[in-house]
C-alpha cells in the first residue's frame, strides 16, 4: 500500500501537474485541495524559500538549548542570543547552574522577558537535572516537562532539536500561520494546531514542518505585517487568498472631508463604529448604516480585516 505522503498533491484527477504549478507561478489560488494536499503543497513551498531550516537559538550541547529555549519564551531568539554568551560564561555546565541562586542569575538575564521568574526556573531547573536525571538532560518529553518552567513547547523542542525525537511544538507564529493557510479548521489552542498538524503530516516531516513554519511566520508570514504578495505559499493559503478579494484601493477620496468613506451611504466620517463580522472580526462600521464597506480616506485602502489567529 503506498503511503499517502509518497503520492505527488499535485497530481490528481481533473487538474494536470503543469496546470498547478502554472497556477503557483501566477499567485492564483489552487482549487478543491484537500488539507493533507494543502499541507504538502506548503511544504514543498516553503522548501524552496528555506533549504536549512534550523532553530536560531545558539547552543552547543542539550544544557545550553533547554536554557535557550526556557529563556525564549515570549522573548525573541536574537535577544535571547545575545545573552546566553555571559550566561554560558559564568555557568558552563547544569552543575554550575545548579550551585547558582535566582539572584546571582538575574542579572544576566535582565534583558530578557519575565527574568525573575526565568531566574528561579533556570536554578530549580538545574538542580533537578542534577539531582534527579544524575546532570544529563533528559531525552523524554514527559520527563522534560517535570523540570521547571519547561512546558509541553519547550520540552518538544529539546526533544526534537537534541535528541533527534519527532515531535511538532507549536508557538505563536506556528498556531498563526497554521490557522492562517488553512492547514487547521476550528484551532484555537497550540494542542489542537499541533494534533491536526500531525494528522496531516508524515512523522518524519514533523521537525522540519516545526522550522518551516515558524521561519515562515517569523520573517514573511508576521503578525502585523505579513508579506503576501510574491509568496510562495500565497496559492494554498487561504489567508491570503482572503486578502486578494478585498475591495482595491480607491484613488478618488478627498481626505479633508473626513477620515473615513462609507461606500454604501456614499459619505465621510471621523468617528467610525465598530462592528463583530459573522467570523468573529471587529471590523471599522459606517455610524450611520453600520456597514463596513469602509475606506481610509487618506490611504484609499479598505478598512475591512480578514480573520486572523493569535494565541
Amino acid at each position: 500500500m503506498q503511503s499517502t505522503h509518497a503520492i505527488d498533491p499535485c497530481n490528481r484527477p481533473g487538474q494536470s501537474i503543469q496546470a498547478i504549478d502554472s497556477e503557483r507561478r501566477f499567485g492564483q489560488a489552487i482549487s478543491t485541495v484537500t488539507q493533507k494536499e494543502r499541507a504538502a503543497i506548503t511544504i514543498r513551498a516553503l522548501r524552496t524559500e528555506i533549504p536549512e531550516p534550523e532553530t536560531e537559538l545558539v547552543h552547543q550541547d542539550p544544557y545550553e538549548l533547554i536554557i535557550a529555549v526556557v529563556l525564549s519564551a515570549q522573548c525573541t531568539d536574537e535577544r535571547v542570543n545575545k545573552v546566553t554568551p555571559a550566561l554560558f560564561e559564568a555557568y558552563p555546565d547544569v552543575y554550575a547552574l545548579a550551585k547558582a541562586e535566582p539572584d546571582e542569575i538575574f542579572p544576566f538575564i535582565r534583558s530578557i522577558s519575565y527574568p525573575n521568574n526565568k531566574s528561579k526556573h533556570l536554578a530549580g531547573l538545574a538542580r533537578r537535572v542534577v539531582d534527579e536525571f544524575g546532570g544529563v538532560v533528559p531525552q523524554g518529553t514527559k520527563e522534560l516537562m517535570s523540570l521547571p518552567g519547561v512546558g509541553r513547547k519547550t520540552a518538544q523542542v529539546v526533544a526534537s532539536v537534541a535528541f533527534s525525537d519527532d515531535a511538532l511544538p507549536v508557538d505563536t507564529h506556528v498556531f498563526r500561520v497554521a490557522n492562517r493557510i488553512g492547514l487547521t479548521r476550528n484551532a484555537n489552542t497550540p494542542l489542537k494546531v499541533e494534533r491536526q498538524l500531525k494528522r496531516l503530516l508524515p512523522v518524519e516531516e514533523w521537525s522540519e514542518a516545526h522550522h518551516l513554519l515558524i521561519l515562515h511566520g517569523r520573517y514573511r508570514c508576521t503578525a502585523r505585517g505579513p508579506r503576501c504578495v510574491d509568496c510562495r505559499v500565497l496559492p494554498a493559503c487561504r489567508y491570503g487568498q482572503e486578502l486578494q478579494k478585498l475591495p482595491a484601493p480607491r484613488k478618488d477620496l478627498d481626505a479633508r472631508r473626513g477620515k473615513y468613506y462609507c461606500a454604501t451611504r456614499r459619505h465621510y466620517f471621523d468617528e467610525p463604529d465598530v462592528h463583530t463580522d459573522r467570523y468573529g472580526t471587529p471590523q471599522i462600521s459606517c455610524p450611520r448604516c453600520s456597514s463596513m464597506n469602509v475606506f481610509n480616506s487618506k490611504t484609499g485602502a479598505t478598512t475591512k480585516r480578514p480573520r486572523d489567529y493569535r494565541v
